[in-house]
Protein backbone atom coordinates (compact mmCIF):
# COMPACT_ATOMS: atom_id res chain seq x y z
CA UNK A 1 0.00 0.00 0.00
CA UNK A 2 1.06 3.59 -0.58
CA UNK A 3 0.85 6.21 2.17
CA UNK A 4 -2.62 7.26 1.02
CA UNK A 5 -3.85 3.65 1.09
CA UNK A 6 -3.75 3.06 -2.67
CA UNK A 7 -2.46 -0.32 -3.65
CA UNK A 8 0.81 -0.38 -5.58
CA UNK A 9 2.78 -3.13 -7.25
CA UNK A 10 6.20 -4.25 -6.08
CA UNK A 11 7.96 -1.93 -8.53
CA UNK A 12 5.95 1.03 -7.19
CA UNK A 13 3.67 1.38 -10.20
CA UNK A 14 -0.08 1.70 -9.79
CA UNK A 15 -2.02 -1.49 -10.27
CA UNK A 16 -4.59 -2.22 -12.96
CA UNK A 17 -8.16 -1.92 -11.72
CA UNK A 18 -10.27 -4.79 -13.09
CA UNK A 19 -14.04 -5.31 -12.99
CA UNK A 20 -15.49 -8.78 -13.63
CA UNK A 21 -18.89 -9.38 -15.24
CA UNK A 22 -20.16 -12.96 -15.53
CA UNK A 23 -23.44 -14.59 -14.53
CA UNK A 24 -21.72 -17.83 -13.49
CA UNK A 25 -20.84 -17.20 -9.87
CA UNK A 26 -18.35 -20.04 -9.57
CA UNK A 27 -16.39 -18.90 -12.63
CA UNK A 28 -16.52 -15.27 -11.49
CA UNK A 29 -15.20 -16.12 -8.04
CA UNK A 30 -12.48 -18.37 -9.44
CA UNK A 31 -11.40 -15.61 -11.83
CA UNK A 32 -11.36 -13.07 -9.00
CA UNK A 33 -9.17 -15.42 -6.95
CA UNK A 34 -6.82 -15.96 -9.88
CA UNK A 35 -6.41 -12.24 -10.48
CA UNK A 36 -6.22 -11.22 -6.83
CA UNK A 37 -2.90 -13.02 -6.36
CA UNK A 38 -1.37 -10.90 -9.14
CA UNK A 39 0.51 -8.01 -7.56
CA UNK A 40 -0.38 -5.67 -10.41
CA UNK A 41 -4.15 -6.40 -10.38
CA UNK A 42 -6.84 -4.97 -8.13
CA UNK A 43 -10.27 -6.59 -8.62
CA UNK A 44 -12.57 -3.65 -7.85
CA UNK A 45 -15.93 -5.34 -8.35
CA UNK A 46 -17.93 -8.33 -9.58
CA UNK A 47 -21.16 -8.12 -11.57
CA UNK A 48 -23.65 -10.88 -12.34
CA UNK A 49 -25.10 -9.21 -15.45
CA UNK A 50 -24.49 -6.37 -17.88
CA UNK A 51 -26.62 -3.86 -16.01
CA UNK A 52 -24.66 -4.43 -12.80
CA UNK A 53 -21.42 -4.09 -14.76
CA UNK A 54 -22.42 -0.67 -16.10
CA UNK A 55 -23.50 0.45 -12.62
CA UNK A 56 -20.35 -0.83 -10.91
CA UNK A 57 -18.10 0.71 -13.57
CA UNK A 58 -19.55 4.13 -12.79
CA UNK A 59 -18.82 3.61 -9.08
CA UNK A 60 -15.41 1.89 -9.22
CA UNK A 61 -13.71 3.43 -12.29
CA UNK A 62 -11.97 0.28 -13.54
CA UNK A 63 -9.21 0.33 -16.13
CA UNK A 64 -10.38 -2.94 -17.68
CA UNK A 65 -13.67 -4.86 -17.64
CA UNK A 66 -13.70 -8.60 -18.34
CA UNK A 67 -17.14 -9.05 -19.85
CA UNK A 68 -19.10 -12.23 -20.48
CA UNK A 69 -21.41 -11.80 -23.47
CA UNK A 70 -24.37 -14.04 -22.65
CA UNK A 71 -25.90 -12.81 -19.40
CA UNK A 72 -29.43 -12.15 -18.09
CA UNK A 73 -30.99 -8.69 -17.57
CA UNK A 74 -28.55 -7.04 -19.97
CA UNK A 75 -26.28 -8.93 -22.38
CA UNK A 76 -22.59 -8.22 -22.66
CA UNK A 77 -22.69 -6.54 -26.07
CA UNK A 78 -25.23 -3.96 -24.87
CA UNK A 79 -23.16 -3.38 -21.73
CA UNK A 80 -19.99 -2.90 -23.79
CA UNK A 81 -21.74 -0.33 -25.97
CA UNK A 82 -22.96 1.62 -22.93
CA UNK A 83 -19.58 1.47 -21.20
CA UNK A 84 -17.72 2.70 -24.26
CA UNK A 85 -20.20 5.57 -24.66
CA UNK A 86 -20.23 6.68 -21.02
CA UNK A 87 -16.70 5.71 -19.98
CA UNK A 88 -14.48 5.76 -23.09
CA UNK A 89 -11.30 5.38 -21.02
CA UNK A 90 -12.48 1.97 -19.78
CA UNK A 91 -11.26 -0.90 -21.94
CA UNK A 92 -13.43 -4.01 -22.29
CA UNK A 93 -12.25 -7.54 -23.01
CA UNK A 94 -14.96 -9.99 -24.03
CA UNK A 95 -14.28 -13.21 -22.13
CA UNK A 96 -16.66 -15.95 -23.18
CA UNK A 97 -17.12 -19.64 -23.90
CA UNK A 98 -18.23 -19.02 -27.47
CA UNK A 99 -16.34 -17.92 -30.57
CA UNK A 100 -19.12 -17.95 -33.17
CA UNK A 101 -19.77 -15.02 -35.48
CA UNK A 102 -22.95 -14.01 -33.65
CA UNK A 103 -20.80 -13.12 -30.64
CA UNK A 104 -17.50 -11.97 -32.13
CA UNK A 105 -18.61 -9.34 -34.63
CA UNK A 106 -21.16 -7.52 -32.41
CA UNK A 107 -18.71 -7.43 -29.49
CA UNK A 108 -15.97 -5.84 -31.60
CA UNK A 109 -18.44 -3.44 -33.20
CA UNK A 110 -19.67 -2.43 -29.74
CA UNK A 111 -16.14 -1.47 -28.75
CA UNK A 112 -14.47 -4.48 -27.12
CA UNK A 113 -10.71 -4.13 -27.43
CA UNK A 114 -10.11 -7.84 -27.01
CA UNK A 115 -11.88 -11.17 -27.28
CA UNK A 116 -10.68 -14.22 -25.36
CA UNK A 117 -12.19 -17.62 -24.73
CA UNK A 118 -12.65 -18.73 -21.15
CA UNK A 119 -10.26 -21.61 -21.64
CA UNK A 120 -7.40 -19.19 -22.36
CA UNK A 121 -4.35 -19.62 -20.15
CA UNK A 122 -3.81 -17.31 -17.18
CA UNK A 123 -0.68 -15.99 -18.93
CA UNK A 124 -2.69 -15.13 -22.05
CA UNK A 125 -5.33 -13.40 -19.92
CA UNK A 126 -2.72 -11.30 -18.11
CA UNK A 127 -1.13 -10.35 -21.43
CA UNK A 128 -4.55 -9.28 -22.71
CA UNK A 129 -5.22 -7.15 -19.63
CA UNK A 130 -1.85 -5.42 -19.88
CA UNK A 131 -2.34 -4.89 -23.62
CA UNK A 132 -5.81 -3.42 -23.07
CA UNK A 133 -4.40 -0.83 -20.68
CA UNK A 134 -1.92 0.14 -23.39
CA UNK A 135 -4.80 0.43 -25.87
CA UNK A 136 -3.77 -2.70 -27.78
CA UNK A 137 -6.21 -5.31 -29.05
CA UNK A 138 -5.73 -8.98 -28.23
CA UNK A 139 -7.81 -11.55 -30.08
CA UNK A 140 -7.61 -15.32 -30.02
CA UNK A 141 -6.12 -16.40 -33.39
CA UNK A 142 -9.31 -18.32 -34.22
CA UNK A 143 -11.42 -15.30 -33.36
CA UNK A 144 -9.24 -13.01 -35.47
CA UNK A 145 -9.65 -15.39 -38.41
CA UNK A 146 -13.44 -15.34 -38.00
CA UNK A 147 -13.44 -11.56 -37.87
CA UNK A 148 -11.39 -11.23 -41.04
CA UNK A 149 -13.57 -13.86 -42.73
CA UNK A 150 -16.74 -11.98 -41.77
CA UNK A 151 -15.36 -8.73 -43.16
CA UNK A 152 -14.42 -10.53 -46.38
CA UNK A 153 -18.12 -11.37 -46.88
CA UNK A 154 -19.21 -7.74 -46.67
CA UNK A 155 -19.69 -5.65 -49.81
CA UNK A 156 -16.32 -4.15 -50.76
CA UNK A 157 -16.05 -0.56 -49.46
CA UNK A 158 -14.61 2.29 -51.42
CA UNK A 159 -11.04 2.13 -50.19
CA UNK A 160 -9.38 5.48 -49.71
CA UNK A 161 -5.62 5.55 -50.34
CA UNK A 162 -3.13 5.23 -47.52
CA UNK A 163 -1.60 8.33 -45.99
CA UNK A 164 1.74 6.72 -46.91
CA UNK A 165 2.66 3.21 -48.07
CA UNK A 166 3.45 0.61 -45.42
CA UNK A 167 7.05 -0.48 -45.29
CA UNK A 168 7.81 -4.17 -45.70
CA UNK A 169 8.37 -4.57 -41.97
CA UNK A 170 5.18 -2.67 -41.10
CA UNK A 171 3.26 -4.97 -43.43
CA UNK A 172 4.77 -8.01 -41.69
CA UNK A 173 3.65 -6.61 -38.35
CA UNK A 174 0.12 -5.82 -39.56
CA UNK A 175 -0.30 -9.33 -40.95
CA UNK A 176 0.68 -10.84 -37.61
CA UNK A 177 -1.47 -8.52 -35.49
CA UNK A 178 -4.39 -9.35 -37.81
CA UNK A 179 -3.87 -12.93 -36.69
CA UNK A 180 -4.37 -11.93 -33.05
CA UNK A 181 -0.69 -11.79 -32.07
CA UNK A 182 0.43 -9.55 -29.20
CA UNK A 183 3.44 -7.24 -29.52
CA UNK A 184 5.54 -9.78 -27.63
CA UNK A 185 4.50 -12.60 -29.95
CA UNK A 186 5.15 -10.46 -33.03
CA UNK A 187 8.58 -9.51 -31.68
CA UNK A 188 9.42 -13.18 -31.19
CA UNK A 189 8.18 -14.17 -34.65
CA UNK A 190 10.11 -11.39 -36.42
CA UNK A 191 13.19 -11.43 -34.15
CA UNK A 192 12.65 -7.80 -33.16
CA UNK A 193 12.67 -5.92 -29.87
CA UNK A 194 9.20 -5.43 -28.42
CA UNK A 195 9.73 -1.66 -28.43
CA UNK A 196 10.55 -1.80 -32.14
CA UNK A 197 7.34 -3.70 -32.81
CA UNK A 198 5.38 -1.09 -30.86
CA UNK A 199 6.88 1.65 -33.04
CA UNK A 200 5.95 -0.25 -36.20
CA UNK A 201 2.40 -0.75 -34.94
CA UNK A 202 2.04 2.95 -34.13
CA UNK A 203 3.34 3.93 -37.57
CA UNK A 204 1.06 1.42 -39.31
CA UNK A 205 -1.99 2.73 -37.42
CA UNK A 206 -1.23 6.25 -38.58
CA UNK A 207 -0.72 5.20 -42.19
CA UNK A 208 -3.87 3.06 -42.20
CA UNK A 209 -5.91 5.79 -40.52
CA UNK A 210 -6.94 3.32 -37.82
CA UNK A 211 -7.63 4.03 -34.15
CA UNK A 212 -6.67 0.58 -32.88
CA UNK A 213 -5.24 -2.78 -33.94
CA UNK A 214 -8.59 -4.34 -34.81
CA UNK A 215 -9.50 -1.46 -37.08
CA UNK A 216 -6.04 -1.63 -38.62
CA UNK A 217 -6.57 -5.30 -39.48
CA UNK A 218 -9.95 -4.55 -41.05
CA UNK A 219 -8.54 -1.60 -43.00
CA UNK A 220 -5.64 -3.72 -44.26
CA UNK A 221 -8.15 -6.34 -45.37
CA UNK A 222 -10.15 -3.70 -47.26
CA UNK A 223 -6.99 -2.63 -49.08
CA UNK A 224 -6.10 -6.20 -50.03
CA UNK A 225 -2.95 -6.25 -47.87
CA UNK A 226 -3.86 -9.46 -46.03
Amino acid sequence: MSQDGARVSQDGAGVIRVLLADDQRLFREALALLLSVQDEIDVVGEAADGAQAVELAARTSPDVVLMDLRMPVMDGVTAIRLLRADHPAVQVIALTTFDDDDDVFPAIQAGAIGYLLKDASSQRLMEAIRAAVRGESVLEPGVAAKLVSRVAQLPPPVATPLVAPLSGRELDVVRLLAGGRSNREIASALFLAEGTVKNHVTSALVKLGARDRTQAALRARELGLL
